[in-house]
């Protein structure tokens, strides 16, 4: 690709974002087949991918064949493993050109080999239109002057220099948004919060949920007035509870959940996929209070993270249970299984299931503000942190909420570990090692209280627990350590809710 061509590509793509309304943007796939969407981008990605083009050569898979949705979903499932980790980083692009792209990000996966995901200035405004999705229909930022505080880790993560960009792209499109990046780095945070809050209306911090807690409660502790700031949250990387964002949203001055959050699907293998809208919480919020309708829903007793996604930019398609999408990217994507299990809900399927339950999200919102006609996508996070007592699955999510209680989630950090454990007598127990906040003394009956609501959140979420599990064996064991205990919650390394 010439200069010429690059700088073409960069100026229509610039101008389509900036001239171009949001509601215009989230009514495309209105009028958009998504099946030719993606059919064309499979056809442009076969012929000018090298990796993609030995990919299907080694399959005896002739492009041309490909004709229609079904063909399409004929097509074997690109991995990291079978895929990224198999051919060389430029021959993942067009042309196999690195150089067209400008931006590298890095994950580290399992392994610890962090894996390299190129972009293009071109894939960041693809992004940029879920930031401004949430800025616009949640925030009202096209009319509040807005302070984006950039909490996630800056360096080569995606997170931080991605959303940083994407908020700027934000004012560029003339919204009164101004960008300040303190990372993760807690007392800037804090300053910034108290120094410059008072110039705007608003606050938004984004980040990983478990810090944006730490940041508030820390907070809190030092007299900080988080109500002032009028704060929002925008949040990526793991799913939480219902419970939780009304405690986060209480300890801010939130007045209304739905629209002073929201949470995105993001990933550095495709920026942000989904993302949270007003009528998903209120519908996720719904299904939090109603644990049968969530069973019934999604076939299983815990709680996704339930997002709306553009089809047109993001095509999702569900195999075996798990999420396999197609999106153009620095290294274009087909049918990529990122290892994530969920699902796919349209629009309408969605409300007709609610009407079923006696719930109508329209009502419940009274605002026109955030409801699009865009199907939605569940997210179960990465498979298989679940164990398995008495035959009945229980899930982290699970006994999270029991710590998230009143007075309880005064006593933690929220951090636990899940396991089944037996005794001398080969009975079998369930465990749960609990990190105690910092300051705060271990005590009876604080170990008694903490399993109590536990046992209760367990009981009322997940059926098969209560179900399977004879009554004798279902109060868990909970053991208290404190903060930061060598053992089960070293400092600096990633925290795993589950052993076996």
């Amino acid at each position: 690709m010439n200069s010429n061509s690059q700088q073409q590509r960069a100026i229509k793509a610039f101008e389509d974002f900036v001239t171009t309304p949001i509601n215009t943007l989230l009514q495309r796939h209105l009028q958009t087949s998504n099946a030719l969407k993606v059919l064309t981008l499979f056809h442009d990605v076969a012929a000018n991918v090298p990796a993609y083009k030995a990919f299907l050569a080694e399959r005896n898979i002739d492009p041309t064949t490909i004709q229609t949705l079904e063909d399409f979903q004929q097509l074997p499932a690109i991995a990291k493993e079978n895929y990224i980790l198999r051919y060389p980083l430029p021959n993942l692009c067009r042309h196999g050109q690195l150089e067209t792209c400008d931006m590298i990000a890095a994950s580290s996966g399992s392994t610890g080999k962090p894996t390299f995901w190129p972009r293009f200035f071109t894939d960041e405004l693809h992004i940029a239109t879920r930031f401004e999705q949430i800025f616009h229909d949640s925030f009202s930022a096209d009319t509040r002057r807005t302070l984006a505080v950039i909490c996630f880790t800056l360096g080569t993560w995606v997170g931080g220099m991605f959303t940083t960009n994407c908020c700027r792209y934000l004012a560029s499109k003339g919204y009164p948004i101004t960008v300040i990046t303190p990372g993760n780095n807690k007392e800037e945070i804090l300053r910034v919060v108290q120094e410059l809050g008072p110039n705007f209306e608003q606050v938004v911090l984004l980040g990983y949920p478990p810090f944006l807690k730490d940041v508030i409660d820390t907070g809190i502790s030092r007299g900080v007035e988080w109500q002032r700031y009028q704060i929002k949250l925008v949040m990526a990387g793991e799913v939480f509870s219902e419970e939780w964002r009304s405690l986060v949203g209480e300890r801010v001055g939130s007045q209304n959940p739905c629209y002073d959050f929201a949470s995105l699907y993001g990933t550095a293998d495709a920026g942000v996929l989904g993302n949270e809208t007003p009528l998903s919480i209120c519908i996720r919020r719904f299904l939090a209070k109603n644990p049968d309708a969530a069973k019934a829903l999604f076939g299983e007793s815990r709680l996704p993270t339930l997002l709306q996604y553009d089809p047109t930019s993001r095509f999702f398609e569900v195999q075996d249970g798990s999420l396999l999408f197609s999106g153009n990217n620095g290294i274009p994507l087909v049918r990529y299984d990122i290892l994530d299990t969920g699902g796919i809900i349209t629009y309408d399927a969605m409300l007709e299931f609610l009407a079923k339950w006696n719930f109508n999200p329209l009502d419940e919102l009274n605002s026109a503000r955030g409801i699009h006609s865009l199907p939605f996508v569940y997210v179960f996070g990465r498979s298989n942190f679940t164990v398995s007592y008495f035959g009945a699955n229980i899930y982290p999510e699970n006994v999270t909420v029991g710590l998230e209680q009143p007075v309880i989630q005064e006593w933690v950090t929220g951090k636990f570990v899940l396991q089944v454990q037996e005794d001398a007598d080969k009975n079998r127990f369930l465990s749960v090692v609990v990190e105690l906040a910092p300051e705060v003394e271990s005590s009876e009956d604080k170990r008694q209280a903490i399993a109590s609501s536990i046992l209760t959140q367990l009981l009322r979420l997940n059926s098969e627990f209560a179900n399977y599990v004879p009554p004798e064996y279902q109060t868990p064991q909970v053991t208290l350590k404190a903060t930061g205990d060598r053992e089960y919650f070293p400092i600096g390394v990633k925290h795993r809710y589950t052993r076996k």
